[in-house]
């Protein structure tokens, strides 16, 4: 946890000593000269490297996203690459359509290119799967992408990959940290000018030869090829990039696999820093997709796809029975793709003992319900897709599974394994797919949902985020962790809890009272109780991203019904218990 600093006046002082600051950065730490409260906010720690990367807030501040903040992160990055004789393998730095992206995306390779690091540089904007491909791709010994992805506008971040393309890897983040914690962000930072990075041999330029390649490597996982093109002529695809950088790959990928009618939210489509038409661009929320609806209704269309700023999340909206348009949730849309892989590949005579499905420990039930009923795997793994990337490496070098389908229940799912990412771009493909499939048996993806439930029962989940900002924020949020690790509950809503996680001490507790380990997890801040009914869980985290304690709530019932009021009851009992 990242320690919280007493004296945020004496550094704000000194970072208004700088002599390198730009006009408008010594401005807007002189506007805040006689607010206390916000030169705490901003100096009363620094950005936490969490989940592969840092993400605040823009400003200056060493709480918040500007071009010193990163200029460090960098040189932290620049420190493992080159304990890792990665120099000459070189590092992919990759960013989206946020405010600041470029900025960010150009200090880093200054930072870099100044360490004598080789640099692969997008040319443009590129979504964040495609950067962890391009680092496999080039054999890059690390990758960088700018962005905050569906966080709201105020937000942008740097995230890094280690050189499988997956998310840094725990020995990076030691090294690079280390190095954050011991730097002095003004003077110890190596950085070049721009006139030395325009001139310097270490710049690659990354272009459609990337793209290419990627898009391949996407196509060359669609299952049915032939569904989309039996259906072609009445089957129509509304999307919406939010603002973002998925409109290129997303639209093209659409054509390959033979959709004629893919129709983009024109509004949305346009790259927009603000994201100025949406109250906020994540496609978890219903809001953002109104326009999208209002043009599936014009243009007849059952199916919406929506992917975030960065494009590795998707979401989806479907036409029910009623004609209605109902957003779906992660857990539902990757319930549907378990389903569709897995049944796919059996008709096809492709799945093996080995085949294995791989979610998150605060995802769906209904994934191992599936798995049990073509014969696959399942593996759970802790909340970040890093921990699926690693079991796809681990999978390479035992030889011991095949990796089908991973997904989280936070809107990200990766249908193969050109990348060590959530995908949107390769989702959206499969989605698509899955669609003209159940087009041609007369049913939409709503109807498949339905279907779903009356096979394997109905499963219903719900997540909050309660945001605890600031450091009384971050206070509160260490005080409700630490409180119910020592108290832990015995009950919530009056249904006894059967059995008791800690994956930060790695201590499960038993129904017979015993104390058990609950299995090679690394240590990481979340809880997660079973309760006695057998079918439903609760786990309290906070996030590794933003100022906010998440809970998730899993059920299955009978009916749809009973499903959402078990759902609703028990989160107001487990609010009520935490106080938030």
């Amino acid at each position: 946890m990242n320690q919280l600093r007493p004296n945020p006046q004496q550094i704000y002082q000194k970072w208004c000593e700088q002599g390198i600051l730009l006009a408008d950065e010594r401005a807007e730490l002189a506007d805040i000269k006689d607010n206390t409260g916000e030169i705490d906010d901003r100096f009363y720690r620094d950005l936490e490297f969490g989940t592969g990367g840092i993400r605040g807030t823009l400003g200056m501040g060493t709480n918040r996203m500007n071009r010193y903040t990163v200029r460090l992160t960098a040189q932290g990055l620049a420190d493992y690459v080159k304990s890792q004789n990665g120099c000459d393998a070189g590092v992919v730095i990759g960013r989206d359509t946020r405010h600041y992206s470029d900025v960010f995306a150009n200090e880093t390779a200054r930072v870099l290119a100044a360490n004598g690091i080789k640099v692969y540089l997008f040319d443009d904007v590129h979504a964040t799967p495609e950067v962890s491909f391009a680092v496999r791709y080039h054999k890059a010994a690390a990758g960088v992408m700018i962005t905050a992805s569906h966080n709201p506008k105020e937000y942008n971040g740097f995230k890094a990959y280690g050189a499988d393309g997956g998310q840094f890897p725990p020995e990076g983040s030691d090294i690079l940290v280390k190095a954050m914690n011991s730097y002095d962000i003004f003077g110890d930072v190596a950085v070049i000018d721009d006139a030395a990075l325009a001139e310097s041999p270490l710049i690659m330029h990354i272009g459609a030869e990337v793209d290419e390649a990627f898009l391949q490597s996407v196509q060359s996982v669609s299952i049915n090829p032939e569904a989309v093109a039996a259906v072609a002529d009445d089957f129509k695809v509304v999307y919406t990039p939010f603002h973002g950088v998925g409109l290129r790959p997303v639209t093209e990928i659409l054509r390959r696999i033979g959709v004629k009618h893919v129709i983009v939210e024109p509004i949305q489509a346009v790259p927009d820093p603000n994201f100025s038409s949406v109250k906020s661009p994540n496609p978890e929320e219903k809001d953002g997709f109104a326009a999208a609806i209002e043009l599936a209704k014009k243009e007849g269309a059952s199916l919406i796809i929506g992917t975030d700023p960065d494009a590795d999340r998707m979401g989806v909206v479907v036409r029910d029975s009623d004609g209605e348009y109902q957003i779906l949730t992660g857990n539902q849309v990757g319930a549907l793709l378990c389903e569709y892989v897995l049944s796919a590949k059996h008709a096809k005579g492709l799945l093996t003992p080995k085949s294995t499905l791989i979610k998150t420990v605060v995802t769906t039930e209904i994934a191992q319900a599936i798995a049990d009923h073509y014969g696959a795997q399942l593996i759970n793994v802790l909340t970040g897709f890093k921990y699926i990337g690693e079991q796809i490496a681990e999978f390479e070098q035992s030889g011991n599974n095949v990796y089908e389908f991973g997904f989280e229940e936070s809107y990200g799912y990766l249908p193969g394994t050109y990348a060590r990412d959530k995908d949107a771009v390769g989702a959206s493909m499969l989605i698509a797919e899955m669609a003209a499939v159940y087009q041609s048996r007369g049913m939409t993806l709503y109807d498949a949902l339905q279907e779903l439930f009356k096979k394997y029962g109905c499963y219903r989940e719900l997540t909050i985020s309660v945001a605890l900002p600031g450091k009384d924020g971050m206070e509160k949020m260490n005080a409700i962790m630490n409180g119910i690790r020592e108290n832990m509950p015995n009950e919530f809503g009056g249904i006894g809890i059967m059995t008791k996680q800690d994956f930060l001490q790695n201590k499960q507790h038993n129904p017979d009272g015993t104390v058990s380990t609950i299995g090679d997890y690394p240590a990481s801040d979340v809880l997660k109780f079973w309760l006695e009914d057998g079918v439903t869980f609760i786990v309290v985290r906070p996030s590794g991203t933003e100022p906010k304690i998440k809970l998730y709530l899993g059920t299955a019932a009978p009916t749809v019904q009973a499903a959402e009021h078990q759902v609703s009851f028990i989160m107001g009992a487990v609010r009520g218990r935490l106080g938030v």
